[in-house]
């Protein structure tokens, strides 16, 4: 792709932390292309080194090797003009709780520079914006949690950054509030900024990205869209239910044997799941009356994409949930993005 077209370029980018035993490599040699005007989703368990490849590129960390270029401005020799185009939005709201919403708004206007009428203007029109209006005169400490997240994006936007990064953005949030920042990312790609979002939820990265980047342990070890990382572990996935959960076991064994692939038991006590290797999909036209030749009933067939879950699984060895959980347990030797450290003396 050239260069003109993206807005964040990355090669090789690598970044240690020291503790007294041991140097842990956060980031190990990262290499990112994200478009301009597209949302661009970096997924990756806990630990991954998600939240330090992004405050690289918003010249937070100073990178130990490689380069970085955003909008065409290197994050370390040109870092004040990098600053002026981007937006960060973290893992944790980063406005003040005793502040009114309307109050955070109008400070950050105002160290941005906006005066007096004007400021209050463009802060009432973000409040507007992201469905605030009426709780701009409440103070952030009485927000919900997914008010709390729309008032740190507003602060994010009063600049109306060109790059945004969204630092898992719907962390701890529920259904309902975590449907509203999908929106208002949507929105703003439309507006014609290019996000790019670090995010553990595959769906999250499946219903919002253009392209996907799967880091595991400091390393981009796939990338794609979400189409090409599906087809990439099979060109399809069988998912049924059999009438008799005590036939559940002879159905994985027909499915295997059918398919050429191993099936594997749902949580459902009725169900079963298969992924259809590239070369087998006339296979599935088999499977029922395989099935039914036995005697087994089969009420729910289904046959699609594999998930996003699937291709975790395949390329990492283990499923989202677990990956978070080791990330956790690993302690002084995660990839550091949980780590508590004072990054002040390594701002570009």
């Amino acid at each position: 792709m050239p260069q003109s077209e993206l807005a964040v370029e990355a090669r090789g980018l690598v970044k240690h932390f020291k503790s007294r035993r041991s140097v842990t490599r956060a980031v190990d040699g990262i290499d990112l292309d994200v478009p301009r005007g597209a949302v661009y989703s970096v997924l990756g368990p806990n630990g991954a080194g998600k939240t330090t490849a992004v405050r690289m590129l918003a010249t937070l960390l100073r990178p130990d090797a490689g380069t970085a270029r955003v909008l065409g401005h290197d994050v370390v020799q040109d870092a004040d003009a990098v600053r002026t185009c981007v937006g960060l939005t973290g893992q944790y709201a980063s406005v003040d709780e005793d502040l009114t919403g309307l109050e955070n708004l109008v400070m950050l206007a105002r160290l941005y520079g906006f005066k007096g009428a004007r400021a209050r203007r463009r802060c009432l029109d973000l409040l507007g914006a992201f469905g605030l209006e009426d709780a701009g005169g409440r103070q952030v400490k009485t927000y919900s949690g997914g008010m709390r997240r729309r008032i740190d994006l507003a602060a994010s936007l009063v600049m109306s950054p060109e790059v945004l990064f969204l630092d898992e953005p719907t962390t701890g949030l529920d259904p309902r509030s975590r449907n509203q920042v999908w929106d208002i990312v949507r929105v703003l790609v439309a507006d014609g900024a290019t996000v790019l979002l670090t995010t553990q939820y595959l769906e999250e990265a499946d219903q919002l990205a253009d392209r996907i980047a799967v880091i595991d342990h400091g390393k981009v070890i796939a990338e794609g869209t979400a189409a090409d990382l599906k087809r990439s572990v099979g060109r399809g996935a069988v998912e049924l239910r059999v009438a008799d959960t005590a036939r559940r076991a002879e159905a994985i064994g027909i499915v295997g044997r059918v398919l050429g692939a191993d099936a594997t038991a749902a949580a459902d006590p009725y169900g079963l799941s298969a992924r259809v290797p590239e070369g087998s999909e006339h296979s599935v036209a088999q499977l029922l009356p395989a099935l039914a030749d036995a005697g087994i009933t089969v009420p729910e067939f289904s046959l699609g994409q594999p998930s996003l879950d699937e291709v975790f699984l395949t390329l990492t060895g283990h499923t989202p949930d677990d990956a978070e959980g080791a990330g956790a347990s690993r302690g002084p030797t995660t990839a550091g993005d949980d780590r508590e450290t004072d990054d002040r003396a390594e701002v570009a």
